[in-house]
């Protein structure tokens, strides 16, 4: 077990014994002549809430050892607490098992294999309070700190009680679970948007779902944290599937064209909108709640530290007007309405019919908004608006450009995993007015010109970038965002590609913002249960600040950049804001199965094709994991034909490959159509982390007292494996110039051309090779229809540039 902590906020003695007391730890005046372990048995009996009584709360300490033989109690009859002994409490009071994850011998080896913060010496009443102070903050075995174990025992709930003046309550920084969720005020309102999308003369009214603290009726204003999420009233899975379009077509030819951006550029249309309803009166009481909400569990966690929780799923969704569209400028404004509404911008109704106006009066009008995929997607739109209120947002997993999740380089690509689906897809998977009968008889015709209006822009047929995606770039529009931006993304992302985060954080450089950047070796997936990072404190911390304006140094204190290693376990290395001092910029030419620093002049064509044995094919289609480890595999097998590998010698010393691989080819095909794929891969043998995370317990974590919970969650390292995928590209030999001007292809003759594979951060170890598969068919990404196309290379011709440094 390693343990990082990244929010971990430096308090000077002062500070340590003013917030001890403000938590309740400290009520006794603390002087020199204190007594040690008096001070130390006061800390360790308030820790246990749990008890109610004092014989319970003694049998529950006499369970504790402070040495080899002797427990708590006794070691104090006998004994001044030291070092040893308070850390052998310590981490017990942290979740570690004695003899089995620490020896009582050595207790400080153990906080020091584990990566936890500990002091060595505890001589006088500071260095007991320092060291107190420092174990509250301190992640345990189950991936809390120690101060949210206790919580989730009932600590705070004394608490519940104080002043709404001494509201939020902080410790090192962070707002602490003195909320009562058991008392959570659930309502719902229905926000008038700016967009009439089912053309029925009234503004579409969205509908929000909130949860609140019952300290807002007693005059408390808190913040918003806001998902956005498409998927929280309901999905049309049946419908979405029966939808998905054949990917088992022929690559077609394009006819050449000579557009220029200026040509298919976004222009929104001016339209007339129809009038804001009359507001027939006002009132604070919502008329309608919920029950059990699609929650996500950070939100959880933050709802217990004052936090106000909103969901709302936008237009075309269940409860709401309007139709469904994906990613559009109307989602965007869909998405915002809500935040304008939280900021005091817009008004709301109770209901959908009698016009009674309800504010956001328990709002201090500051928002966030948190989420993944979709979710973190609409928070990456609606940054791009500068809408006022929008504090930050935490995008994890997110979009900043459709046509680099459905489409590159004049290709149609899938998500990975999702063969077939596209953008009119995704809109009916989300169109969940469709789950009330007689609102989609009333919404359906409307709807059904919706679907064929993207269907049709999508252009499936050229897989070019054009007005449609134009209108679904939001990078164009980076030069809006006011909010500071929290990205968090997966490495090995290969649904929402890792392009999308590193195009958004570049874009995002110059902008006068505060930027965090968090990469993980996962998939499409949410972080903030692991063990090895503080990640929901890390959260706590930034929305403390950004959203109750406390000055906790949370700029200063979270890393600009924080990736995790793919070697290592349960490691995560921290660098500068674009710091790309001490790289190296590698050019690597091809030879015969070889990458080399020295470029040849000998001319050598090398061929293969696409073309596979109808029932290998077939295989494949349904397994792509035979397809990658035949495609990969180092050894001339069955894949010999289809593809071209190149390697390196092994490498000397670790190394960290940053960013893009671009590739520089001469390739010719022997047909008037044609694409090329890639791979970078690391070769040599070695037992690597999963890219989807090990449930080490279920349920072990808390988000508060009688409150939810969430599994426990690491990447591990798995079997021996021979090889390691790092990064993938794509491109329409026919766009050779950008993805929306197509580009003659005669069959036989070589074109130059360049591209970026997905950008990545992979640490490559001492003594394994760094390879590059090139081939045409993606058999989960690409259209594939096995057709008899020879593509051949020029290898004097071909290089791929790198930025490299040492690890």
């Amino acid at each position: 077990m390693k343990f990082n902590q990244f929010s971990r906020v430096n308090a000077d003695y002062r500070t340590q014994v003013s917030e001890l007391q403000g938590i309740g730890f400290l009520n006794q005046l603390v002087t020199p002549q204190t007594s040690l372990n008096e001070l130390w048995l006061s800390f360790i009996y308030k820790s246990f809430p749990q008890a109610q009584s004092q014989s319970s709360l003694k049998e529950m300490i006499s369970n504790l050892l402070a040495s080899p033989t002797e427990n708590v109690l006794d070691y104090i009859d006998q004994h001044t607490v030291d070092a040893t002994a308070f850390y052998t409490v310590g981490l017990q009071l942290l979740g570690f098992t004695c003899g089995d994850d620490f020896a009582t011998t050595a207790p400080l080896d153990s906080m020091k294999q584990f990566n936890l913060l500990y002091h060595d010496k505890i001589t006088d009443v500071s260095d007991l309070i320092g060291a107190w102070y420092d174990l509250l903050n301190t992640r345990g075995k189950n991936g809390q700190n120690l101060l949210d174990i206790l919580a989730a025992q009932g600590y705070f709930l004394p608490l519940y009680d104080l002043p709404t003046t001494q509201k939020p309550l902080l410790f090192n920084g962070k707002s602490q679970p003195v909320f009562s969720t058991d008392e959570l005020i659930r309502e719902v309102v229905y926000i008038e948007s700016s967009l009439d999308t089912d053309h029925d003369g009234q503004r579409d009214l969205l509908k929000a779902e909130i949860l609140r603290p019952v300290d807002t009726n007693d005059g408390l204003k808190v913040p918003a944290v806001y998902t956005a999420s498409p998927y929280n009233q309901g999905t049309n899975d049946e419908a979405g599937d029966k939808m998905m379009h054949n990917v088992d077509q022929p690559l077609t030819h394009k006819e050449p064209n000579d557009l220029k951006y200026a040509d298919i550029k976004y222009q929104k249309p001016a339209t007339k909108l129809p009038k804001k309803r009359p507001v027939n009166g006002t009132t604070q009481q919502a008329e309608e709640t919920f029950g059990r909400e699609f929650s996500y569990t950070l939100n959880d966690y933050l709802a217990a530290r004052g936090f106000a929780i909103v969901y709302a799923a936008g237009i075309g969704t269940r409860g709401s007007q309007g139709v469904r569209t994906c990613g559009s400028p109307e989602e965007t404004s869909s998405t915002i309405a809500i935040i304008e509404w939280l900021a005091g911008n817009r008004r709301a109704f109770t209901n959908k019919t009698d016009n009674i106006e309800i504010k956001a009066w328990w709002c201090n009008g500051s928002v966030a908004m948190t989420g993944r995929s979709y979710l973190g997607t609409l928070a990456t739109a609606a940054a791009t608006t500068g809408v006022t209120g929008l504090k930050t947002i935490i995008s994890e997993a997110a979009i900043s450009n459709w046509y680099d999740y459905y489409r590159d380089n004049g290709l149609v690509i899938a998500p990975g995993g999702f063969p077939g689906e596209d953008a009119d897809v995704l809109a009916e998977e989300c169109f969940s007015r469709q789950l009330d009968g007689a609102d989609y008889l009333q919404s359906k015709p409307v709807f059904d010109q919706q679907l064929a209006a993207i269907n049709a822009g999508q252009d499936r047929a050229s897989g070019d970038y054009n007005t449609f995606w134009d209108a679904r770039n939001y990078l164009k529009d980076v030069k809006n965002v006011k909010c500071d931006v929290l990205m968090v993304h997966g490495i090995n992302d290969w649904n929402v590609k890792p392009r999308n985060v590193y195009n958004l954080y570049h874009a995002l450089a110059d902008l006068p913002i505060n930027k965090k950047l968090i990469l993980h070796q996962g998939q499409h997936i949410y972080i903030n249960a692991f063990r090895s990072l503080d990640y929901s404190e890390m959260v706590n911390l930034w929305l403390t600040n950004k959203l109750f304006d406390v000055d906790n140094h949370a700029d200063e204190i979270l890393p600009a950049v924080l990736v995790q290693d793919n070697v290592k376990a349960e490691t995560w290395n921290t660098y500068a804001d674009r710091n790309l001092s001490l790289t190296d910029q590698q050019k690597l030419f091809f030879r015969p199965a070889n990458l080399t620093s020295d470029k040849t002049t000998t001319a050598t064509i090398q061929s293969f094709s696409d073309h596979l044995p109808a029932k290998r094919f077939n295989k494949y289609k349904q397994d792509f994991d035979a397809w990658r480890a035949d495609i990969l595999s180092d050894q001339p097998q069955v894949m010999a034909a289809n593809r071209l590998q190149f390697k390196t010698d092994p490498v000397k010393q670790d190394q960290l490959l940053r960013g893009v691989a671009h590739l520089k080819l001469k390739v010719a095909s022997d047909q008037d159509r044609g694409m090329l794929s890639a791979m970078l891969v690391d070769y040599g043998s070695a037992k690597r982390l999963g890219t989807s995370p090990t449930i080490l317990k279920r349920k072990a974590i808390s988000e508060g007292f009688h409150w939810r919970e969430d599994d426990l969650n690491e990447f591990q390292l798995q079997a021996k494996t021979p090889w390691k995928m790092i990064s993938k590209g794509h491109i329409n030999l026919q766009n050779r110039t950008t993805n929306y001007k197509v580009d003659e292809l005669e069959a036989g003759k070589f074109y130059d051309l360049e591209f970026d594979l997905q950008p990545t951060f992979y640490h490559l170890p001492a003594g394994h090779q760094l390879g590059l598969v090139i081939y045409a068919t993606d058999m989960e990404m690409t259209v594939r229809a096995n057709e008899e196309i020879n593509y051949s290379l020029d290898l004097a011709n071909c290089q791929m540039d790198l930025t490299t440094s040492q690890y």
